[in-house]
């Protein structure tokens, strides 16, 4: 009686340790992520998918420049805020938008779209509310996964940042 006790204890304890390892190979390759700020009295939400460089060349590479890119992985980007903004020259009502982007090796172009919901790849220009550039620069330390940001600044203008590997784009934000 005793062996079998043993012999149940330890496939219950295997089972667990299986289990354990099981889970934490599902934890995903980009998960999700989220970037909180208030430009005035606005409060600005980004919902994305952080993915990492792990080992891969990514602007230019994996992201290719001149090329609409999905800000993120897996499903879209988005954006919602409580109150109408200015991110670079684009009036943005509130609400809640996706965000894509084209890379460039010193500008980008920040895409504003009103379709949500959507899978990051099923972008449709016909839904732009418009678009804006942001500044690239290069910057020293490289940053091992994508990182969206919302900086208050002052009484009412901020920054949106995306930064990834050794890139950093950044657009203006004013509060109406």
């Amino acid at each position: 009686m005793r062996t079998l006790t043993t012999l149940a204890l330890s496939l219950l304890v295997a089972t667990a340790a299986f289990a354990a390892e099981d889970s934490a190979a599902k934890k995903p390759l980009s998960p999700p992520a989220k970037a909180e700020g208030t430009i005035g009295e606005h409060k600005i939400t980004v919902d994305y998918s952080a993915p990492s460089k792990r080992g891969r060349a990514i602007m230019g590479g994996l992201v290719p420049f001149g090329k609409v890119w999905r800000t993120g992985a897996n499903a879209a980007t988005t954006l919602t805020t409580d109150g109408d903004l200015m991110i670079g020259s684009l009036h943005v009502p509130k609400g809640t938008y996706t965000l894509y982007t084209i890379p460039g090796e010193k500008e980008w172009t920040l895409i504003v779209n009103k379709q949500t919901g959507q899978w990051g790849t099923e972008y449709d220009e016909k839904q732009d509310l418009g678009r804006t550039t942001m500044t690239a620069k290069k910057i020293a330390e490289t940053t091992e996964t994508f990182v969206i940001a919302v900086k208050p600044l002052a009484a009412k203008n901020g920054l949106l940042t995306f930064t990834w590997e050794n890139t950093e784009a950044v657009v203006p934000v004013m509060a109406h």
